[in-house]
């Protein structure tokens, strides 16, 4: 998913030429002398755009794109190649294109070249080599991202520069890689320079110091964005408490919309912290697996490139308990209406594509639950570089585990984010151990079994059991899990999760997900659409079999005073900025059942 981890950083707008007094505001940027004056921010809210391309001399980067794409249509291997590899790289970038298998994922039905382009080439890590066994073992292979963007498609292909052989190729449909290179984002930021509608919703005329913008990719519902249909970015300009955000569609090179978030107030100063130790982290967490037995439980722990902290063959008591967990990504939509935002993966600071990196190395703590059981929690934070400035974000991953036998799975988040509107929808995957188990839920009265995957989401109306209990899974000898989900009773500041739950066959012989995923599903959709409902089509029998729990909380931030909730601000501690945060807190509670519980 991502690589090259960038977080993007707030600046303010610098002074504009040729423009008439009183002259507009500048901001502090390296080497200049900032002017200080006051900044108000445009009292128009944004709008959708028309439809757009600048003119060549506005944006000669376009002109030079479309060239290339037309080369490379034309030429044997079509595929806009990534320049200025190291070698390894580009040998491993040539065998992926000229693959078979990749030829025909990115060719239309009846042959003909489509655009597409290879986003990036990555050293392969432990926890990507699902696919390819043995054969990267000890061996220097890499991943190759291709995005066919005729039909929103990625390929990912394991390549061995040193064997000359590609041996593995994942074709993934309506999915898009998430970090989007570096000229594609020069591109965009160079059509919103462009764009009248940008100055005017300025009040000036913009420049390249001007614009910072996220290394992933945007969605902006009602548009050709919907659905991550077309690629598109966002240059992000921030004016005082306010952030402009230009769509840029980059099939088509035009403008989709602009719009304006409140950024709440904030010193603007970032916080002074020890800098994270990548080669420490990487290492120790993202090379190898780490081992873990405590309180009856034993585990095993690894750092993903983009699917946050991963635990796999989890028991209890010797007992099989998770085949394996993660968190898959996080959709964040800041606007119920228009509804755009980001999809944020998480991960290794190292051979990553995650766009928030793993700030530390998983830390161990004691938790006693409010049943009053005691237990420990592993938790990984993770944290974009500038946090907590507008425009940046943390999470945390917490796996507890309890003395007796029931555990949580928990998604952080502690702000700050790029709106005060914004809506976290962390998609967690819980594949549980065995192979022969039941599905039901309450209706209020009995469990009530289903016999083919679906999806359910909390509701006011929902039912629970006295205990607290949704959800139940049952092997055939009558033991297995009671599924709690957050209702603001878990005593860690959560108010609810408004989860979607997808229950979906699973299995050793499939994936469904297991191996490290790109962005899955759309920031911004409001409905089941989260991305795990691809592997419901078409329904399978669940009857007694192995299980995949797909878990999305929704959680609504906000920075109301005294209702502060997945949100963070710098306070003046003595003398310095600090953190101050206000988390939210999601995720189900799995509580044994059946015999002797």
């Amino acid at each position: 998913m991502r690589t090259g981890v960038l977080s993007f950083l707030v600046i303010l707008l610098v002074v504009a030429c040729g423009q008439p007094a009183p002259p507009p505001p500048t901001a502090t940027l390296a080497g200049r002398t900032p002017v200080v004056r006051p900044i108000t921010p445009p009292a128009d809210p944004g709008r959708l755009a028309a439809r757009s391309t600048p003119a060549p001399e506005l944006a000669p980067l376009l002109a030079e794109r479309r060239a290339q794409v037309e080369r490379a249509l034309a030429g044997t291997v079509p595929v806009l190649l990534l320049d200025g590899l190291a070698e390894e790289r580009q040998v491993a970038q040539q065998l992926a294109v000229e693959d078979a298998r990749v030829r025909q994922a990115l060719a239309a039905s009846d042959g003909r070249p489509l655009r597409a382009e290879v986003f990036g080439v990555y050293p392969l890590g432990p926890a990507d080599a699902a696919g390819v066994g043995e054969a990267c073992r000890g061996r220097a292979c890499y991943r190759v991202e291709i995005y066919n963007y005729a039909e929103n498609r990625s390929v990912l292909a394991i390549a061995d520069p040193q064997a000359k052989r590609v041996y593995d190729v994942t074709v993934l449909d309506d999915t898009q890689p998430t970090i989007v290179p570096r000229h594609l984002m020069d591109l965009a930021a160079q059509i919103a320079l462009a764009a009248p509608e940008v100055r005017a919703e300025l009040g000036l005329t913009p420049d390249q110091t001007m614009i910072q913008q996220p290394q992933m990719k945007v969605q902006f519902q009602a548009t050709a964005c919907e659905r991550s249909r077309h690629l598109c970015v966002a240059p992000i300009f921030v004016w005082g408490e306010r952030a402009l955000w230009v769509i840029v569609d980059l099939v088509e090179y035009t403008i989709i919309g602009l719009r304006w978030t409140d950024l709440g107030a904030s010193s603007r100063r970032p916080v002074t912290e020890q800098r994270l130790q990548d080669d420490v982290v990487t290492a120790r967490y993202c090379n190898q697996a780490t081992e873990l037995s405590r309180d009856g439980w034993s585990l095993r722990y690894i750092l993903t490139s983009t699917d946050g902290l991963r635990i796999e063959d989890v028991q209890f008591s010797a007992v099989p308990v998770v085949r394996s967990a993660k968190l898959v990504d996080v959709h964040i939509n800041y606007s119920q209406q228009e509804g755009f935002g980001y999809s944020d993966a998480l991960g290794c600071p190292a051979f990553s594509a995650a766009a928030v990196v793993a700030w530390d190395g998983p830390q161990i703590e004691p938790v006693r639950s409010t049943r009053d059981v005691e237990g420990f929690a592993l938790v990984q934070r993770f944290r974009s570089e500038f946090w907590p400035t507008p425009c940046n974000y943390a999470y945390r991953q917490r796996y507890e585990f309890y003395q007796d036998g029931s555990f949580r799975v928990v998604f952080i988040s502690e702000g700050r984010g790029c709106g005060n509107n914004g809506t976290y929808r962390p998609v967690m995957r819980i594949a549980m151990a065995g192979e022969q188990q039941r599905f039901a839920e309450w209706d209020g009265t009995a469990w009530r079994s289903w016999d083919v995957e679906g999806w359910q989401v909390q509701r006011e109306t929902t039912a629970y059991t006295p205990e607290g209990y949704q959800y139940r899974l049952t092997n055939r000898d009558g033991r297995g899990w009671y599924i709690a989900p957050g209702r603001g009773q878990f005593g860690d500041g959560g108010r609810g999760d408004h989860a979607y739950l997808y229950a979906v066959r699973g299995g050793a012989d499939r994936d469904e997900g297991e191996s490290d995923l790109p962005t899955l599903g759309d920031c911004c959709n409001a409905d089941e659409r989260q991305g795990p409902e691809r592997f419901l089509t078409p329904p399978e029998s669940l009857g007694e079999g192995p299980l995949v729990i797909w878990y999305v909380p929704q959680l609504q931030n906000s920075d109301v005073p005294g209702a502060e909730y997945c949100w963070a601000d710098s306070i003046l501690q003595d003398g310095v900025f600090e953190p101050r945060v206000w988390p939210c807190a999601a995720g189900p509670l799995f509580v044994p059942s059946g015999a002797g519980q």
